[in-house]
């Protein structure tokens, strides 16, 4: 301390001022940091969680001991599935999840052993089609300045492989879904990393010749240029990814793996034969989004897959009137798409989500004390992940439990392939789950006819399912 002393001291003789001596007001001076230092005891505890810390994974130290190491597999209704996929190194757990949802469907309703669809055949026209969405939104602003909120937006989020239930509803409905025997994955769709750099360096290079292009360019003209873009992502596409086919012939087998027909398709009339659901007007999303008024109708701006298909359009509803609703699909044996903050006391070796998981306050002796809406609010939380929710817990008097879903990282991964959750958890990180109107209430289902509030895409609630 004296050290210290006689160093400033000379240092103000001598004219030279510290950094921290440099005042300005609300910045940390020596007083604070000396508070700050002193209010570090060094204390034994202190020493030992730090010999710990310095070497080891905080969440492993946070373990709760207290919570069983036993996970109870029982649920007292759950969706037949079979099989569980893997989006490997992509973000397309939506694609996965909502392509899960309506296979558990065809398996129960066509009598199938297993059922998978391709996930490569839809994520080549999402990628595509949100190519479209980027260079057309272009051309609708390029009367603005790049400055301009929305167009930073644009150039900033040209295209990802994360999205949502739209994707789904949108891409299927305009193109059909193949078994994935017929369009299996690439490396580039499982690992969509390097491909996604270049499809984004393409597509902005493209967006800036499209701002250049004459103020009274002809409609037809820039139709063209755009259509010639195309042709060059979908090339590209085509290489990494493989072109869809347009038509394909496909044989039907029956539980002993024996042939029972053999058929010749196009994805469309696939599509229909053995789904049929219309996804773009027979579901409606739910969300649960505390920092706004709820029985209100939202969509989000430019929140879509398609440029000519469907914005993100949500209710949004308190947790405890989605809870049966999802019971209700659950015990009609119908699985349903499901999106939440899946990072959030997660422990990945057991497959569970439960906000005892882990002891951070105990560990550094504080507490976090924020509830839903102000994590949302501070950008603490948010949907990150979307699964197939297929299982409830009920107990005595018809109250949940626990949930579980199916998720799409491998059959090794977590509880079989699956995760369980709480229902406190459950509470406080899920964000949305898209049901069937046949199981939403009359009074629910009258909010679809409000005027929507529109926000902007940039919203921090809305980023897209990975």
């Amino acid at each position: 301390m004296r050290t210290t002393t006689f160093a400033l001291a000379m240092a103000l003789a001598l004219g030279v001022v510290p950094g921290w001596a440099q005042k300005k007001e609300g910045g940390i001076d020596a007083g604070m940091m000396s508070t700050l230092r002193d209010s570090y005891k060094h204390t034994a505890e202190d020493r030992a969680l730090r010999n710990a810390m310095a070497g080891t994974d905080i969440q492993k130290l946070a373990a709760n001991a207290e919570v069983s190491a036993v996970v109870d597999g029982y649920f007292s209704h759950k969706v037949p599935t079979k099989g569980i996929t893997d989006q490997e190194s992509s973000g397309r757990c939506w694609l996965f999840t909502g392509l899960n949802v309506l296979r558990a469907q065809v398996m129960a309703e066509h009598d199938l052993p297993e059922c998978e669809f391709s996930q490569a055949y839809c994520f080549f026209y999402d990628q595509l089609e949100k190519a479209n969405l980027f260079l057309q939104a272009v051309i609708d602003t390029r009367d603005k300045p790049m400055t301009d909120q929305t167009v930073e937006w644009l150039f900033k989020n040209p295209l990802s492989d994360g999205g949502q239930f739209t994707g789904v509803s949108d891409l299927i409905g305009k193109y059909g879904i193949v078994p994935k025997e017929v369009m299996n994955e690439s490396f580039s769709a499982n690992n969509t990393t390097r491909m996604a750099m270049l499809l984004k360096m393409k597509l902005r290079e493209y967006g800036l010749q499209l701002r250049e292009l004459p103020a009274k360019a002809k409609a037809s003209e820039i139709k063209k240029q755009k259509t010639e873009m195309l042709t060059t992502i979908y090339r590209m596409l085509a290489l990494t990814i493989g072109e869809p086919p347009t038509e394909f012939t496909w044989t039907r087998k029956d539980k002993a793996g024996n042939p029972v027909s053999t058929k010749k398709y196009t994805p469309q009339s696939f599509y229909e034969e053995y789904v049929g659901n219309d996804l773009t007007n027979g579901y409606v999303m739910l969300m649960n989004d505390p920092t706004r008024p709820y029985y209100k109708l939202y969509e989000i701006e430019y929140d879509r897959h398609v440029y000519d298909g469907y914005n993100w359009t949500y209710i949004n509803l308190p947790v405890e009137d989605i809870k049966p609703i999802a019971i209700a699909s659950i015990k009609d044996s119908t699985a349903m798409y499901f999106s939440c903050d899946v990072g959030k006391y997660l422990d990945s070796k057991k497959g569970t989500l439960d906000l005892r998981n882990y002891d951070y306050e105990s560990l550094m002796g504080t507490t976090f004390g924020m509830d839903k809406k102000q994590r949302v609010q501070t950008f603490a939380s948010g949907s990150s992940h979307a699964m197939t929710l297929m299982a409830v817990d009920l107990d005595e008097n018809g109250a949940p439990r626990k949930w579980m879903v199916e998720n799409s990282w491998g059959a090794a991964s977590g509880y079989k392939g699956h995760l369980i959750m709480t229902d406190e958890w459950f509470d406080e990180y899920m964000f949305r789950v898209i049901a069937e109107k046949k199981y939403i209430p009359q009074n629910i289902l009258d909010i679809l006819k409000q005027e929507p509030t529109l926000l902007p895409a940039w919203d921090p609630m809305f980023s897209a399912d990975e």
